[in-house]
């Protein structure tokens, strides 16, 4: 069952969910809530030495980028064809006795563009805490504009229809944007 705008701002004050800071009113559409895009972006490098191979024991794909950082007022350029890894300003905590579980998916607008904020990895699961880790890509044929609190994608919120055994215990958990320097 998906939550209504109504039964997110419930499981809020309840606590089942925390969003940190949290949405203003106007984030809030029928079934879903904005979230808006922090300030740390990992941006890929050119590799030299053949294809990255993932397989390999030990891979991390945070070899293979570079950590920048936006300043309020900052902006970064997302060119046709480049992914970035960006993260959400809030944070966001589904504790495993809420039942609850959330997707993130694209802002219509954006996707317009011919941006798209995820990649294959919507699903956000109980027991997850953080910021949400976004793929950005730009599939349009114009560079875009990335402004750091700008709206950048909407959670949708599912109950699950029993409580899990074990919560989300993935590499993402408590994950933090990198620090840059």
């Amino acid at each position: 069952m998906i939550l209504t705008d109504r039964e997110i701002q419930i499981a809020l004050q309840q606590k089942h969910v925390t969003i940190d800071p949290p949405p203003t009113p106007d984030a809030y559409a029928s079934t879903s809530v904005d979230l808006t895009l922090g300030r740390t972006f990992a941006v890929w490098e050119a590799q030299e030495g053949g294809p990255i191979r993932p397989g390999t024991p030990g891979f991390k794909y945070t070899n293979f980028i570079r950590n920048q950082k936006i300043e309020e007022k900052d902006v970064h350029f997302l060119k046709h064809g480049e992914l970035v890894l960006a993260w959400t300003r809030e944070v966001v905590a589904l504790p495993v006795h809420s039942r609850i579980a959330a997707r993130v998916e694209g802002k219509s607008s954006l996707a317009r563009l011919g941006i798209g904020v995820h990649l294959t990895a919507p699903t956000i699961h109980c027991g997850f805490s953080g910021p949400i880790q976004l793929e950005i890509l730009n599939f349009g044929p114009h560079e875009i504009i990335l402004d750091a609190g700008m709206r950048i994608c909407q959670l949708i919120f599912e109950l699950t229809s029993g409580t899990p055994e074990k919560g989300y215990q993935g590499l993402f958990l408590n994950q933090a944007p990198p620090q840059t320097a």
